[in-house]
């Protein structure tokens, strides 16, 4: 029987698998992908982050956030995934700009695979910079090697119940400027708790399901009621 832990974390390895081998020629490493929910980030990569305690051997890490699983579409997932996959190539193969600079050969690099590196995740926005946000290609090779990903019945499986809000500056698009899929909490109506704006106020409003108790703390926080009868249900984030 397959484990949440295997699942999430085999699909994408998958991924990370199959993009490697249609966009980097195999190229890169392997690399120990995380689970990080990192602050107004869907991801990020961080070079030799973990070592071997047998032979001291290093590995990358690429991070996906899965606070904003939910509320983003499963491109957007998969765009972030490569994005993190060309900071690696860069890493290895090429020369990364000063800490947090998205530099031309990475902005050539993402462009080669079928992300066009953009300021604002629309077309018109910067190429390079420090904050960079990509959008798909329609001719390129990233959606070719997604719709191969997804013909072969990939996805993802797991979704934070609490996931935290998507900026409304920023609205991932397509090259020609329409919005990307919906969301893939989507179709979970009640099963999905209303996205949280982590920076909207420094403290939100929890409420118990079962028995309405209520408890004040920072966005984003896991609180479980202390209720004998509730069974440590865990606090939902409330509007007022």
């Amino acid at each position: 029987m397959t484990t949440p832990t295997q699942e999430a974390y085999e699909e994408l390895q998958y991924a990370f698998d199959h993009y490697n081998r249609e966009l980097f020629s195999n190229e890169l490493p392997p690399c120990l992908i995380t689970l990080q929910r990192e602050k107004r980030t869907y991801g990020y990569f961080s070079s030799k982050r973990f070592v071997n305690l047998r032979d001291e051997k290093h590995t990358d890490e690429i991070a996906m956030n899965p606070a904003y699983f939910a509320v983003i579409s499963l491109q957007e997932i998969l765009q972030t995934l490569v994005h993190e996959m060309v900071h690696a190539w860069q890493f290895h193969f090429g020369k990364p700009g000063r800490r947090g600079y998205h530099n031309r050969e990475w902005a050539d690099k993402m462009e080669s695979v079928g992300l066009m590196p953009s300021s604002t995740s629309a077309p018109g926005g910067a190429r390079t910079g420090e904050k960079m946000g990509d959008y798909a290609l329609e001719s390129g090779q990233f959606l070719a090697a997604t719709e191969k990903l997804l013909g072969q019945g990939f996805g993802i499986s797991w979704l934070d119940r609490l996931p935290v809000a998507v900026s409304e500056t920023v609205t991932p698009t397509t090259a020609s400027g329409a919005a990307l899929g919906a969301p893939l909490g989507a179709g979970l109506s009640g099963l999905i708790h209303s996205p949280v704006d982590i920076n909207r106020s420094n403290r939100i409003k929890y409420r118990c399901p079962s028995c309405a108790s209520q408890a004040w703390g920072k966005p984003n926080l896991r609180l479980l009621c202390g209720e004998t009868a509730c069974d440590a249900a865990p606090l939902l984030p409330v509007d007022g």
